[in-house]
């Protein structure tokens, strides 16, 4: 009896690799499983924002319940630039997350005219041939305070954005990433 035990101790498989008992596999899945949550919690923590767009504030650049994954370092050498869309801390309930894009930089002010964005009285609007569906209101002037950006939708008709908020600005701190891709219902690189 003492000899067949001896044999079942030392059995190898044929790879050469020592046969492991049940707990020692169970152990092995529990730190892997564990591996793979801290690795998950530190990437969506410090480099990656994973959010969901519930409304067509954004469309068609972004459709109405699609994800987006946006970059948390996107700024951490730079400063946000004007048409980025970037995931943010809703101002007026910081428990929301927010996609728009950005339109007023810290320091300038925004006027809408006719639907039109003028920057700093300019005589020309910005470029808003990416504006799925205009709107014709006339609001402002906005004036961004220093560490502050104003932000809209492309949907502008649809659109809860700066122009509605009563926190009209969104602080630098609250801007969690610049948008790379959409990948849910399909996958696309975010300009």
């Amino acid at each position: 009896m003492k000899a067949n035990n001896k044999i079942i101790r030392n059995y190898r498989r044929i790879d050469n690799s020592p046969i492991t008992s049940v707990k020692d596999e169970i152990i092995s899945w529990i730190k892997t499983i564990a591996l793979a949550l801290v690795f998950a919690y530190i990437i969506t923590q410090h480099v990656i924002v994973n959010a969901w767009v519930p409304s067509g504030s954004m469309e068609r650049s972004i459709m109405t319940g699609d994800r987006v994954v946006a970059l948390r370092l996107s700024y951490a050498l730079s400063n946000p630039e004007r048409m980025d869309v970037v995931v943010f801390r809703f101002p007026d309930d910081e428990s929301k997350l927010f996609v728009k894009r950005i339109i007023g930089l810290p320091g300038e002010t925004v006027d809408i005219i006719d639907g039109k964005v003028y920057i700093d009285g300019a005589a020309l609007p910005l470029d808003d041939s990416f504006v799925t569906y205009p709107d014709f209101v006339s609001t402002g002037p906005f004036h961004v305070p220093e560490n502050h950006y104003f932000m809209m939708g492309d949907n502008r008709i649809n659109s809860e954005d700066s122009r509605a908020w009563n926190h009209p600005f969104v602080n630098r701190e609250k801007i969690l990433g610049r948008v790379l891709f959409k990948y849910f219902r399909g996958f696309s690189i975010i300009s």
